[in-house]
């Protein structure tokens, strides 16, 4: 018998591919997929054996075969052959009772449609379709939510590029703060590229076309998903560099605040540990437990949570640190202000005695930027860090994937323009550059 999967089969291959797809998230029903092709494995191995151990019958008659489908036994001219749907769908359960047939011709040949395709009628094996129109609503749902956040991280990774450009070109910007920024650019830029390189690696392979079953081997071999589980480790790295970079801004601001006196130079090589080395610490037994306990696909499942909270702990511990900072930075700004600003009514006078109170002017316009990225993105995170996508259902399961791929997508771009773009100090920079390029450009300014 031949691997090679005929035009019938490919199309009933393809329905049960789609309907694998649509059963879960992507990653999911890829998971689906990889169990159904290796039940399928078995049952083909089975089927082989148990036609070369029966003995043949005499006279005229259909051969016994397996035909991608399902395994037929010896069948007698005339008759219709029934078989119980196979074991290695995915509905099984729900069809379990159900039968697929083929006729034997009055030649002893399996009777075929147009010439060469078998003939079967498999319509008790099917799933029922009553869940159709639910489905393509899913599906439709997760491509416009495939697009928003792809449109998110390529807008993200272009202000974030845009934005280290700015740090790294004008010297006068070049501080132990920029620097911590520049590095908080650099981890959401590199995690937007994992999840973009990841997309497009899938798209790849799933799009491939497959012909014969070895295909398939390809398709759901360690080997071919190597790239994606790189991509995937990539991207929680970066997801552990984020908060731990945000720690670092949280810690750096209140270490300003308070008058702290330190030196800033051995102080940022710890910051670079903390926020680049501390991932490593975690990302590195999560890899080992995946590789060693759940390898299979690109890593995405969860099915066994003890593995998931290697990740998630650090994150749930970063994000609690922040929001404790956060209101400790409150505190200490309200009572700068209650201390140095009694007697001011007007509001910009009272900003402008900050200074005087012991607290710089552009601190102040640091905390409010980190003030402002703090709650988003902690509070996000400690609200669905217990809402996996394995445990939660329905209308909450698509409420939960719309905020986190909203708040996940966009959060390059907001750091960046709040800590670059939107900072006086960078504007100001950019404006002088503008108006030198201008003095030094005089032809190209005045042309009109």
């Amino acid at each position: 018998m031949g691997d090679v999967l005929g035009p019938g089969y490919r199309q009933s291959l393809f329905h049960l591919l789609w309907m694998c797809l649509l059963s879960s998230m992507p990653q999911g029903g890829a998971k689906v997929l990889e169990k159904t092709f290796e039940e399928w494995m078995r049952y083909r191995d089975e089927c082989l054996r148990r036609m070369a151990s029966e003995p043949y019958p005499a006279g005229l008659f259909c051969n016994r075969t397996f035909d991608m489908y399902a395994c037929w036994p010896d069948g007698s001219p005339g008759i219709t052959v029934n078989v119980s749907c196979p074991f290695y769908l995915p509905w099984f359960e729900k069809v379990k009772h159900g039968l697929v047939s083929r006729r034997c011709g009055a030649d002893g040949q399996w009777v075929t449609v147009n010439g060469s395709q078998p003939w079967r009628d498999y319509s008790q094996c099917e799933e029922e379709t009553a869940a159709t129109v639910e489905e393509e609503g899913a599906r439709r749902l997760m491509v416009s939510f495939k697009v928003l956040y792809t449109v998110g991280y390529s807008l993200s990774l272009l202000t974030l590029i845009s934005a280290l450009l700015v740090l790294t070109v004008f010297r006068k910007l070049h501080c132990t703060r920029n620097y911590i920024h520049a590095n908080l650019f650099a981890s959401f830029g590199l995690r937007a590229t994992s999840v973009m390189v990841k997309d497009a690696l899938l798209e790849r392979r799933w799009g491939m076309e497959l012909v014969q079953v070895a295909d398939w081997e390809a398709l759901l071999s360690h080997e071919a998903a190597l790239g994606c589980r790189a991509a995937q480790v990539l991207m929680q790295y970066c997801i552990l560099a984020n908060h731990y970079w945000f720690l670092v801004e949280a810690v750096y601001l209140y270490k300003l605040l308070i008058g702290a006196v330190f030196s800033e130079k051995n102080y940022y090589r710890l910051y670079l540990y903390l926020g680049w080395g501390t991932p490593v610490v975690f990302v590195v037994p999560w890899v080992a437990a995946k590789y060693l306990k759940e390898n299979a696909e690109c890593w995405a499942l969860n099915e066994n949570m003890a593995y998931w909270w290697i990740i998630r702990i650090p994150i749930l511990l970063a994000s609690l640190i922040n929001l404790l900072i956060f209101m400790r930075i409150l505190k200490v700004i309200l009572a700068k202000l209650r201390a140095n600003q009694k007697g001011y009514a007007d509001y910009k006078l009272r900003t402008s005695v900050l200074a005087a109170g012991g607290v710089p002017l552009f601190y102040f316009r640091l905390a409010k930027a980190t003030l402002t990225l703090i709650p988003l993105f902690g509070i996000h995170e400690v609200v669905f860090i217990f809402a996996t996508d394995e445990q939660t259902t329905g209308i909450l399961r698509y409420i939960k994937v719309f905020f986190t791929l909203f708040l996940n997508s966009f959060q390059g771009f907001l750091v960046a323009v709040l800590y670059c773009f939107a900072n006086k100090e960078v504007k100001s920079e950019m404006k002088k550059k503008w108006q030198l390029w201008k003095l030094d450009h005089p032809a190209l300014c005045c042309a009109q």
